[in-house]
């Protein structure tokens, strides 16, 4: 048995720093954990970034997304310390205008303790909850990283309350996942707090497996309490999804997602002016949809890496490839609608899945791999019967995946489309999200 409160509901507090309005790329994993913990039975409270954070420092919002949050949800949003991203010294308090050394001083101390610059608002959040607990008492805290102040925060509630918490690791704290090595240097500080955090964690949640694998060797008394929630993709933003088959010429291959710094841009760009020597592909367009990074002033490096004129055309004069900017996620179902051949472009290797690849596959089109070989995210699309893959980054081999991809999608049956969407429904959120509820239930259970 549960421990409900007086409204009959267990209560999970749960502390997700990048949450609706912001656009961040865990932003989605939150959104759908919160609605459906909600929709579960659960009173749910978030802790999430300060508005001011989200729309003055990093510029980076989805305002409509924020529209699809369960109004059942109730969000809090604990004081974050912007020191470090503020740089109009008329807002500076009148501290640091007089003693602009000092307080750098004394904000690199407080830094030290937790090497993240959200620990103020880690702690800001064990404040509140302990007020909040007060008052009524929650039954298990959820916190996902990044930022991994919220690991911090659960763990320093969890010793000052007894109340359990569960880590989602949507992100790895100390592993680069881009170059497959430690992110610090052995004796780190977050070393410590890593390994103190998972200790006392009820449960420790990776996105797949390989993530799962590399933290159960790192920390292997541990091991058994970690579980997979791998991303999905949500039915309530695709629901006016694309048509069964729509296929006009020219044909339309489309990006959807942020473009960083950290993908194979280059060699998605090359690879499609060459597969447009092809007849089938000579008038396709490849549309690229998304922001230019992830924060505000980031655009002008990705303008360059894309070549991006001041048309917002991309590459040469003939090259088809065409920046459109960015969509909403409540829009996105039209996107798709409109395409015939999704290019899945992802960074680094073997730990990383990307949660738009479950989106992609809803879709039910063909789906084009640029990406370097071993990627997690293959063990995903393994299944699915429009996935064309060259295994290799070579621009020459992803051109010949491109073509395949375009000849398929002129050949689509409605049984081969059939037969994807089937692979896909096996990632919808409630689906990949029930055995973390049931999970949750368990361990307040066990508390009792």
């Amino acid at each position: 048995m549960t421990t409900p409160d007086e409204t009959g509901r267990p209560r999970v507090l749960y502390l997700s720093f990048y949450f609706p309005p912001s656009r961040a790329s865990g932003v989605y994993r939150a959104r759908a954990t919160a609605n459906h913990l909600v929709a579960s039975g659960w009173d749910v409270t978030v802790f999430a970034a300060p508005l001011s954070f989200l729309y003055e420092a990093i510029g980076s919002v989805d305002e409509k997304l924020a529209e699809t949050i369960d109004p059942r949800v109730h969000v809090e949003r604990p004081h974050l310390n912007q020191f470090v991203w503020q740089h109009d010294i008329r807002r500076f308090s009148r501290f640091r205008r007089q003693a602009p050394l000092l307080a750098v001083n004394l904000y690199n101390k407080t830094h030290k303790l937790f090497p993240e610059h959200y620990h103020s608002w880690g702690m800001a959040s064990v404040a509140k909850a302990l007020r909040m607990h007060m008052r009524r008492k929650f039954d298990v805290v959820v916190a996902t990283g990044n930022p991994f102040a919220s690991f911090a925060a659960a763990y320093l509630f969890h010793r000052l309350t007894g109340v359990p918490y569960v880590v989602d690791y949507r992100d790895a704290w100390t592993l680069d996942l881009f170059k497959d090595k430690p992110l610090y240097p052995e004796g780190h500080v977050a070393w410590s707090w890593e390994k103190r955090v998972l200790h006392k964690a009820s449960a420790a949640v990776f996105v797949n497996e390989a993530l799962r694998k590399w933290h159960q060797d790192r920390y292997p008394s541990d091991a058994g309490k970690m579980m997979i929630v791998p991303n999905g993709w949500d039915p309530d933003v695709l629901e006016e999804g694309a048509p069964p088959h729509k296929t006009t010429r020219p044909l339309q291959y489309t990006y959807v997602g942020t473009v960083t710094p950290v993908q194979p841009v280059r060699e998605m760009v090359e690879a499609f002016e060459t597969a447009r020597a092809h007849p089938l592909l000579s008038d396709a367009t490849l549309n690229i949809y998304g922001h230019l990074g992830f924060f505000r002033g980031s655009q002008v490096g990705m303008r360059h890496l894309l070549n991006i004129d001041d048309d917002d055309r991309v590459g040469s004069e003939n090259s088809g490839i065409i920046y459109r900017g960015p969509v909403s996620k409540t829009e996105v179902a039209h996107t798709y609608a409109e395409s015939d051949v999704l290019v899945f472009l992802a960074g680094g290797a073997k730990y990383v899945t990307s949660g738009k690849i479950f989106e992609y596959m809803a879709n039910g089109k063909p789906i084009v791999s640029v990406h370097a070989p071993g990627i997690a995210a293959a063990e995903v699309l393994a299944g699915y019967p429009l996935w064309f893959n060259a295994d290799s980054l070579d621009p020459v081999d992803v051109a010949q995946a491109m073509i395949a991809a375009g000849k398929a999608a002129e050949d689509l049956t409605p049984e081969t489309r059939a037969a994807a969407i089937a692979h896909a429904e096996k990632y919808t959120r409630n689906r990949v999200l029930e055995p973390f509820e049931e999970r949750l239930r368990t361990i307040i259970a066990k508390k009792d």
